[in-house]
């Protein structure tokens, strides 16, 4: 039995026809705004820098929406981070949030941290403007782009002599797929026998609240939830990893700052049983996590017409572009600089500016168009009409999952779009209505 239960378990594919019953969930979250990130954006890496205060309003506001869909904080076996306190800090306040008023349910003698999950060492350059003209005028623009979206180039090591020189075992520069096997090797070892199960988790103290002794996880082995909050370059390696994304792709995935996404595996297979959905980066199984208030406000700014197409463009000419109109061109340099413009005004905005949601979904429709013909015409991948890029946001908006914003669609659908096996209750259903047809 025991030998049948593992050669089960090394399964290459995902049996459709008779998936498990059980589920094994991932909630991958980006930390919050740090000090370096926002307009003003530097190269991070391994420099151990504090979130903002909209960092933790973010991370909190994390935690509020997992509970709300009914992911508490006593449901977490385990959460996973860096040794960087801005993904530390982050975890923790959305922990503390998604306990809600039940304070004791959570103790953060389940967050483990990692250094195999911190951010990509990004050599010489940390600590340096992102968009620094001396930075540009030293090593070229494009060279520059070529060491943060290709996979096997990296930035010049920094050495002892530099501000942010750290001693060995930490490296002193890292390609993306320097970073990926890092994290993946962290992930094979560390977490992967949690998540499956493999491995069995000491009972924890109680919280004084709950008396003395000692607690257990609340879900089966089989059936475990781990929250994993890191960085960009590291969550998109175990997303690329997870979704079998080609290495050319890989840098067209984005990885938004304090949105949640979700993962469900089959415990077996060790499989993701989502639907894959389709983007520029090939299909990936990934689910954003939002609330009824974030998609309403991605669908409102990012349909024709909408606050953050019109605002994109406004921002580089707004000149151009009554004379333009759906017609006018601008070139990706020039959307991320009206991206940029747009994010420092919302930083700004005393009121809180526009929707972290919508700026993400910007983001992600940005980095899609790198390297992505546009209608078939390879030489313009570097520009794009207001058109051009509504006709894209739309699109991208449409694969976002409004069932999880909409409970009243019912959780039969939400299973079903997951992969979920339909429940046992309601296939004997099904068939007591089936033979009772037939005797008709």
């Amino acid at each position: 039995m025991r030998a049948h239960h593992l050669a089960l378990r090394k399964a290459p594919v995902l049996q459709h026809n008779a998936p498990s019953a059980s589920v094994s969930t991932l909630l991958l979250l980006r930390h919050g705004q740090s000090v370096w990130n926002g307009a003003e954006a530097r190269f991070t890496g391994w420099v151990d820098v504090p979130l903002t205060v909209k960092g933790r309003v973010e991370a909190v506001a994390a935690g509020q929406l997992l509970r709300s869909r009914g992911f508490s904080a006593k449901k977490i076996d385990v959460a996973y981070t860096s040794n960087l306190q801005r993904a530390y800090e982050t975890c923790e306040l959305s922990l503390a949030s998604m306990a809600g008023p039940q304070q004791h349910t959570w103790s953060s003698a389940r967050i483990r941290r990692c250094v195999g999950l911190n951010e990509r060492h990004y050599g010489s350059l940390q600590g340096e403007l992102k968009k620094s003209p001396a930075l540009a005028e030293k090593y070229g623009e494009e060279t520059i782009k070529q060491w943060r979206r290709t996979m096997n180039l990296a930035p010049p090591p920094l050495d002892d002599k530099h501000p942010h020189y750290m001693p060995p075992p930490a490296p002193t520069t890292e390609s993306l797929e320097d970073c990926q096997k890092r994290v993946l090797t962290c992930f094979r070892n560390e977490i992967e026998p949690v998540l499956f199960g493999e491995e069995s988790l000491p009972p924890l103290p109680r919280s004084s609240e709950q008396g003395s002794g000692l607690e257990t996880s609340m879900n089966k082995p089989d059936e475990r939830v781990v929250m994993l909050v890191a960085h960009s370059n590291t969550i998109r390696a175990l997303m690329t990893h997870f979704d079998n994304v080609p290495h050319d792709a890989v840098p067209k995935v984005h990885v938004p700052n304090s949105v949640p996404i979700l993962y469900r595996f089959d415990p077996v297979t060790r499989l993701p049983i989502s639907s894959q959905l389709q983007s520029a980066a090939g299909g990936s199984h990934a689910r954003w996590v939002l609330s009824p208030d974030n998609h309403a406000q991605v669908k409102k700014a990012l349909e024709p017409g909408g606050m953050l197409t019109r605002a994109l463009f406004d921002a580089c000419t707004s000149a151009s572009m009554a004379e333009g109109g759906q017609n006018h061109v601008l070139t990706m340099a020039e959307l991320e600089a009206g991206l940029t413009a747009l994010i420092k005004a919302s930083d700004a905005d005393v009121h809180g500016g526009v929707d972290n949601a919508v700026i993400s979904v910007a983001k992600k429709v940005i980095r899609e168009l790198y390297s992505c013909p546009i209608r078939g015409n390879k030489a313009a991948s570097e520009v794009i009409t207001l058109a051009e890029f509504e006709r894209r946001a739309t699109a991208l908006t449409a694969e976002l999952p409004e069932w999880w914003a909409d409970p009243s669609k019912g959780r039969r659908r939400w299973a079903l779009e997951q992969g979920y096996p339909e429940p046992a209750a309601a296939l004997a259903a099904q068939s007591r209505s089936s033979a009772q047809s037939k005797k008709n």
